[in-house]
């Protein structure tokens, strides 16, 4: 079995859509509607994430707000995090919220899998 993905997406389609992929990939995709969920699941008890793919845009908690959580708990800012977002100003992203990678919305497929695995797989 793979490693563990967390999608914190709030377009349903979109995460499921990305859940299927990764499951197809051999990895155990977990999905999240909102940032705070996505905190729930890294909280609770069970195997850890690998790797977070995260949309900036998210009602209850968005992307930023859930990163900046994230990174202030031990045991969980060390998780890379995949940011994905519509907003053309991705530099902006990658600097202020110290991603590993960011990717435009709609998502390059071929690029965001193999940004994936590299991550996976090393983890």
């Amino acid at each position: 079995m793979g490693s563990r993905v967390l999608v914190a997406e709030d377009d349903a389609a979109i995460r499921d859509s990305l859940g299927e992929i990764l499951e197809d990939a051999g990895d155990d995709a977990v999905g999240a509607c909102n940032g705070r969920q996505a905190l729930e699941i890294l909280g609770a008890p069970g195997p850890r994430p690998a790797l977070i793919l995260l949309d900036m845009t998210m009602p209850v908690m968005d992307g930023a707000a859930f990163r900046t959580a994230q990174r202030a708990t031990a045991g969980r800012a060390e998780i890379p995090v995949i940011v994905f977002s519509a907003d053309r100003d991705l530099s902006r992203i990658f600097d202020a919220l110290h991603v590993q990678g960011v990717f435009h919305k709609p998502l390059p497929l071929a690029e965001l899998l193999a940004t994936i695995a590299r991550f996976c797989r090393a983890a």
